[in-house]
């Protein structure tokens, strides 16, 4: 139905400074079908005993209850914003502009609940607040005038938004192993995104990056269940904690990352209770954090497409996990289950097993079919209505939750929308603490007793290889578009890696020579020559990936790629120093060229402040801190994590079983640390104690350093074979040169646990020893 409204309503072009009270006023004067709910709401606001939680949930029992089948099904559909715009020929029209009568049939004929996307690029913050203010006005025609909860992929900061803050994508997060800063970046997303009137963000990724052939292990937090669930633990907090009111995801529940093939949305084949020594943990932690949303793998796991697999969207997810938020889809999942995977005839029994097995919110995300199919399933009294009721009362929860029954879901003014600067800093910083030193030999330029890093001021630097001279290859995927790969909508003034170091060391001192990522066996000649000709002391090698994400980044091999090989080969040949900088979002095997490289930095994917990341640690102006969250293979098809088992090293040679490039954890400084006197306070321990100890740090070198401490614990016998090592804490220490630091750990004894076949996760007793770098200590659970 049209919705009364007052003939002096104000318009979407009314003064900004009174958008926020006319919103509010708006909420009084209208006539939506949730009205009586909402006085009833005002009147029990004046009762102590009533709790806000008892106000929320009576407000939404009595709009569902007034709430038409058909408005029930559009909360639970979620659209693309490329539906509702302006086309020709199919194709979105440049500039963007709402379609009204799309727009009008999506928001007030189908009532669709959700949109999400950008329409192909990013947006400024104004052309963000024109959308999601005229998606509301429309969303004020329907039946229900629920406002339309907007999501958006803002991964490494507002994504979608141009000229905003973009920090290191999450493989660089996890690098820093730092949880404040993690913690402070997601803050500085959630601020800058729901200043655009987006409330709701489909970040962190969970799924942990065991396998580097998979294109969005770049998306993850690395290999381990520990580091992931921590820095998991702090983004949720980021983005929900602070002072605006915005939605993690969850992403993408459950295994998505560990597919057999490697490649993006093929079936994985992961036992139950690997899946839940590996795999659940990180979700089990965000969800016990308070996250408002759960993103599914779009995959399949043991030959059952996770969005039709009730026992882990329901029976494991709702039941054990306890999870109380919104389950959405990932993009066309719902459809693929009779176009991919094969277990449904049609879209409508498609429709019926996902929404039977636990999907509350379908991202369809380009037409209307999921809506017309469930209520068709209603209607014939497949589903009951009851079912569709849950799902809606969880949708409803979350917007009330985020604000949107208050504002209308308007935007904040544009004024209001917070500076940048602010938030600079906080991406720098990340950007500097991911990097990481992976080697450091060869001769220094200045002090021939000393290794090439780091450079100074003497003779000329030359800079040149694939990733050099590109924003694009520092931010990687996600980034202005999808795929991260235009120029177009690069944040202004940001200096990709060869001007940053013009900037730190003097562009008198940076030769330049410009590469693209097709260079050929003719282009390394040319690279040779200038490299004679010009007689640099040493040449920064910028090696690595152009951006990529989901399927475009499958790949079948990863080798570093054969023409960069052959220009590591060239120059090594000129007897110059190499510095090798990989800017990438995965390992790739080097290990052929690796001894021709006398330093060999690992950048991630730094973000637009990673120029200016790398060159101050080139230069000397940082040291490095960051450390691999990850292990490096040395071989294309050696994939094995650093928590591998006993059996899995050959017993005629060790070196073919677990040989890594780098190992998990690994990163050099300019300073030299020396771990020494590791002791525990008792030796015998039972399930509930804390395991307390102590260790010696000292900086025997001439710089501060930002030490990470990691503890691993070995289970000596166990009744399923244990892994040859887990990591059970980490913690970051400043120690000064000269200084000894007695630091202390506390491991909770029951962190020591694992699952079992009965798939209960306990600890058993024995012996297990602890071990900081080569240090260790026994002990014994009883």
């Amino acid at each position: 139905m049209v919705a009364c409204r007052p003939s002096n309503e104000p318009g979407v072009n009314a003064p900004k400074e009174t958008r926020s009270q006319q919103v509010k006023i708006l909420t009084k004067l209208y006539c939506p079908i949730w009205a009586g709910a909402f006085f009833l709401l005002l009147g029990s606001c004046q009762s102590d005993v009533a709790t806000d939680r008892d106000r929320r949930n009576g407000f939404i029992d009595s709009l569902v209850t007034s709430m038409s089948l058909e408005a029930k099904v559009g909360e639970m559909t979620q659209l693309t914003l490329g539906t509702i715009l302006q086309k020709k020929n199919k194709q979105i029209i440049e500039p963007q502009h709402l379609d009204s009568t799309r727009a009008a049939d999506a928001l007030v004929n189908y009532q669709v609940g959700s949109i999400l996307n950008c329409g192909n690029h990013a947006h400024t913050p104004a052309k963000w607040n024109e959308f999601i203010t005229e998606i509301q006005e429309h969303a004020e025609r329907k039946e229900t005038q629920i406002p339309v909860l907007y999501g958006i992929d803002a991964i490494h900061g507002p994504t979608y938004t141009a000229d905003a803050v973009l920090g290191p994508q999450q493989i660089g997060l996890a690098a820093t192993w730092n949880e404040s800063l993690v913690r402070e970046n997601a803050a500085a997303t959630a601020e800058q995104v729901a200043a655009c009137g987006i409330p709701w963000n489909f970040s962190p990724v969970l799924d942990l990056g065991r396998d580097p052939r998979w294109p969005r292990f770049w998306e993850t937090f690395g290999e381990d269940p520990l580091l992931a669930s921590r820095l998991g633990v702090a983004m949720v907090e980021g983005y929900q904690n602070g002072d605006v009111k915005f939605a993690a995801t969850l992403k993408h529940f459950l295994g998505y990352g560990f597919s057999l093939s490697g490649k993006d949305r093929t079936p994985a084949w992961i036992p139950e209770r690997e899946l839940r020594e590996y795999f659940l943990p990180s979700f089990k932690a965000a969800i016990d954090a308070g996250a408002m949303a759960v993103m599914i793998n779009s995959g399949e796991i043991n030959g059952i497409p996770v969005h039709s697999n009730s026992y882990l969207l329901t029976d494991l997810l709702r039941e054990e996990l306890g999870f109380e938020g919104v389950v959405v889809s990932d993009w066309e999942d719902i459809r693929y289950l009779f176009t991919r995977h094969m277990v449904a005839e049609d879209y409508k029994e498609a429709t019926r097993i996902a929404v039977e097995a636990g999907i509350d919110m379908s991202m369809v995300p380009l037409d209307f079919g999921f809506s017309e199919a469930l209520v068709e399933l209603v209607s014939d009294g497949t589903i009951t209505e009851q079912r569709i009721d849950v799902s809606v009362r969880r949708i409803l929860k979350m917007k009330w939750d985020l604000g949107l029954f208050e504002t209308g879901g308007i935007p904040p003014a544009l004024e209001l929308y917070p500076k940048t600067s602010k938030f600079e800093k906080v991406a720098a910083q990340a950007a500097l603490e991911s990097i990481t030193l992976l080697k450091n030999e060869g001769q220094n330029l200045v002090d021939a007793n000393q290794p090439i890093l780091p450079i100074g001021s003497t003779g000329k630097v030359f800079v040149t290889g694939p990733t050099a001279h590109s924003l694009n290859a520092l931010n990687g995927g996600w980034t202005g578009t999808w795929q991260g790969t235009d120029t177009l909508y690069n944040t202004p003034n940001r200096p990709h890696l060869t001007r940053a170091l013009e900037e730190q060391f003097g562009s008198n001192q940076i030769i330049d020579f410009q590469l693209d990522q097709d260079f050929t066996a003719d282009d390394v000649q040319m690279v040779a020559r200038e490299i004679q000709a010009t007689r640099p002391s040493c040449v920064i090698l910028a090696l690595g990936e152009m951006p990529y994400t989901e399927f475009m980044g499958n790949d079948e091999d990863l080798s570093l790629f054969k023409n960069q090989k052959e220009l590591v080969r060239a120059v090594h040949k000129l007897e110059v120093p190499i510095i090798g900088v990989f800017i990438e979002g995965r390992p790739r095997t080097f290990s052929d060229i690796e001894p021709l490289m006398d330093a060999i930095v690992m950048a991630y994917l730094p973000g637009d402040y990673g120029g200016e990341a790398i060159a101050k640690v080139l230069d000397g102006s940082y040291n490095p801190s960051g450390r691999l969250p990850f292990t490096w293979p040395r071989h294309p098809s050696s994939h094995m994590t650093y928590d591998y088992k006993h059996a899995e090293i050959a017993a005629s040679d060790p070196s073919e079983g677990f040989n890594p490039q780098y190992s998990f954890g690994h990163g050099l400084s300019y300073t030299t640390i020396e771990y020494s006197n590791f002791s525990l306070l008792d030796s015998i321990f039972s399930v509930g104690d804390t395991i307390r100890g102590a260790i010696d740090i000292t900086n025997l070198g001439g710089r501060t350093a930002n030490e990470l401490v990691l503890v691993f614990s070995q289970d000596r016998v166990a009744s399923i074979t244990p892994s040859v090592q887990r990591l059970r804490g980490f913690e970051r220490v400043f120690v000064r040169p000269g200084e000894t630091v007695r630091h202390k750990i506390k491991i909770p004894v029951s962190t020591l646990s694992f699952v079992h076949m009965d798939l209960d996760d306990r600890v058993e007793s024995g012996a297990f020893t602890l071990t900081i770098a080569d240090e260790s200590a026994g002990l014994r659970i009883q």
